[in-house]
């Protein structure tokens, strides 16, 4: 457990020294994730949530929509109130959050009535939240991908270029929302005997609201990993057209699908399950495979 390492600095070192700050033990520690939050689980039903370097103002707007968010009614995860809300160790933040109670996943009708509520809401002034870009991270991801071929990589830069053509295209028609910015099942936990609490706040912006409709949508159109039950749930659910009805659904779903192909090729290099599974991503996305088709979570 204090062997992990995010970064510059061991995480562990960095969660001793914010929780020094804040006045907490960390005996018994237990390690929760390491990804690109560290999380831990502290005595008192604590937890943990260690950015990487630079991503204060990200914690910090996390922090506030989680707030803001209880402050409307939308169960989400809780801040731990009398604790100094963030700490800064190493340039790495630090925030702590009060312990899920046991949970299972949101079917898709409870995500689309999660999803719902959060997009009824008005754009808030305080937190402050930004623009949806959902082409971030795309173009240096495939550029640094050198595990995979040079004609690979440009075909993936020619795609991304095409699809922000398409994109600028429809932005200007697009009604802006609240998004949660992440939105799958798992990021809405179901507890035992309460309602749905929304989890993983960091991508919280402001944008059309098809970015939060299209995950869903496209594990049912292009992986079959819906149940036509399924998807008639979080229709019914939602209340609104079935996006991919829409003439703008491709775009949503081409960019979506990038996305996904973009961060397995940036493992790739140090994971060889990530390597062929980023060939296989390619590979369908040139028309190589038939939908639906079979992508390994990484």
């Amino acid at each position: 457990m204090h062997g992990v390492t995010t970064d510059s600095k061991p995480a562990w070192d960095v969660l001793g020294a914010a929780a020094a700050e804040a006045g907490i033990e960390i005996e018994g520690a237990q390690l929760i994730r390491d990804g690109s939050n560290v999380m831990y689980r502290l005595s008192g039903g604590i937890v943990a949530r260690i950015g990487r370097p630079g991503t204060a103002d990200t914690a910090r707007r996390e922090v506030e929509t989680a707030t803001w968010l209880a402050s409307h009614g939308i169960p989400a995860v809780k801040v731990v109130e009398d604790l100094p809300q963030l700490v800064v160790a190493a340039e790495r933040p630090v925030t702590w959050w009060h312990l899920l109670p046991p949970h299972r996943p949101a079917t898709p009708g409870e995500l689309a009535t999660v999803l719902k509520a959060v997009h009824s809401l008005n754009v808030p002034t305080r937190p402050e939240l930004p623009l949806h870009n959902p082409f971030t991270d795309i173009a240096p991801r495939i550029r640094a991908a050198t595990s995979i071929n040079a004609d690979d990589r440009d075909w993936l830069l020619q795609r991304l270029d095409q699809l922000q053509a398409d994109y600028r295209q429809l932005e200007t028609t697009q009604d802006r929302y609240v998004l949660h910015g992440d939105a799958w099942q798992g990021n809405v936990a179901v507890p035992d005997d309460g309602r749905p609490i929304l989890l993983d706040l960091e991508a919280f912006a402001i944008g059309p609201k098809q970015w939060d409709l299209v995950q869903i949508a496209v594990d049912y159109t292009d992986f079959a990993r819906l149940t036509d039950a399924d998807y008639k749930a979080f229709l019914t659910a939602y209340g609104d057209n079935d996006i991919t009805e829409t003439p703008e659904f491709r775009t949503f779903a081409d960019i979506q699908e990038l996305r996904w192909v973009a961060f397995a090729a940036s493992k790739a290099a140090s994971n060889p399950d990530a390597a062929r599974e980023a060939q296989h991503r390619i590979a369908c996305l040139q028309g190589e495979e038939s939908r639906p088709w079979t992508w390994s979570a990484l």
